[in-house]
């Protein structure tokens, strides 16, 4: 019989796998994750199959009790208050958390959430971090209360972005960092609940669910701009131009330096990359991808695809991705 405290984790992406194999591997002399609640399995793919997501997938591999409530309720939290849960973590879940949830472990539930609070709270914070240039985000282990990101923060762990870095190399960042935090405060939690000091509610901002209209790039930004964006959204939505009725899809990018006061979209130059005018500057577009084919270095693209200097390339228009209350 296990006599070590128990604890359930609430996610569903795959930015929580470091931290849950931290808690099942290195963590397993200081508690036993009994449980794991996760999003319900949804259809994916171009055959629309039932397929878990990654935390659900990680349960069933590992044989951690995985449960799948369409909505979590009172009859969750009964059931694991049934367990002797002492504490909950939650990390990109999806799922909002009522009362009940929130109290029925002694020690509290707690949060990940992906950005120095109180800015960037909400849905996309990893992704709204590189979109807007920043050079670092980071890690709060906050205390989850009934309004979104709104309670206090109990530790902090930095996380730098590099220039080349994309959306899928912060949260990968991001992921390594829970385990630090875990590292730094879970036997402290599950001795009982953790010191949290309140957030400025002066600089609170918010960030919504990233949308795939959002990759649809907008020529009259400025090029760092562009490429801050194309990078945040990578692998999803991913950026995307038109061209002659063609959706072209875009991989790799870089900035080059240019005075052209051409139209912004305008192919420059399709020599050594195809390179367009945008607001201010120019971006190098390193790997293209034509509908039904896959993505490829332009070299390869442009022997199989018209593209020439002097297209117009018709994007989209850039929406704000941040609001402040």
């Amino acid at each position: 019989m296990n006599d070590l405290p128990n604890i359930v984790f609430f996610g569903s992406d795959a930015i929580c796998l470091p931290g849950l194999n931290y808690l099942k591997n290195e963590a397993s002399g200081l508690c036993h994750l009994c449980a794991v609640v996760s999003r319900p399995d949804s259809r994916q793919g171009r055959g629309k199959k039932s397929q878990p997501n990654p935390v659900a997938a990680w349960a069933v591999e590992y044989g951690v009790e995985l449960l799948q409530p369409e909505k979590p309720d009172r009859e969750l939290a009964a059931h694991l208050s049934g367990q002797k849960v002492v504490a909950s973590l939650v990390m990109a879940y999806g799922c909002f958390l009522g009362k009940p949830l929130r109290e029925f472990a002694p020690n509290g539930m707690v949060n990940f959430h992906g950005s120095f609070l109180p800015k960037y709270r909400g849905a996309s914070p990893v992704e709204t971090a590189i979109a807007m240039g920043e050079s670092e985000t980071g890690v709060c282990l906050m205390d989850v209360v009934e309004k979104m990101d709104a309670g206090g923060v109990a530790d902090v762990k930095k996380v730098r972005i590099e220039k080349s870095d994309t959306g899928l190399d912060v949260r990968g960042k991001i992921g390594r960092a829970v385990v630090t935090l875990l590292r730094r405060n879970l036997a402290r939690l599950l001795m009982g609940p953790l010191d949290f000091e309140p957030q400025d509610t002066t600089r609170v901002s918010f960030c919504r669910k990233i949308m795939k209209i959002d990759g649809a790039i907008d020529f009259n930004l400025p090029a760092e701009a562009i490429d801050c964006r194309l990078r945040a959204f990578t692998p999803w939505p991913g950026g995307y131009f038109d061209h002659d009725g063609d959706r072209i899809k875009v991989g790799r990018a870089d900035l080059v330096l240019s005075t052209s006061e051409a139209r912004p979209g305008t192919v420059l130059d399709c020599s050594g990359g195809v390179i367009v005018a945008t607001g201010e500057g120019a971006i190098r577009f390193l790997e293209l991808q034509r509908p039904g084919g896959r993505m490829l270095p332009v070299t390869d693209f442009l022997n199989g695809y018209p593209l020439k200097q002097g297209a117009v390339l018709k994007g989209g228009s850039a929406q704000p991705l941040i609001r402040s209350d």
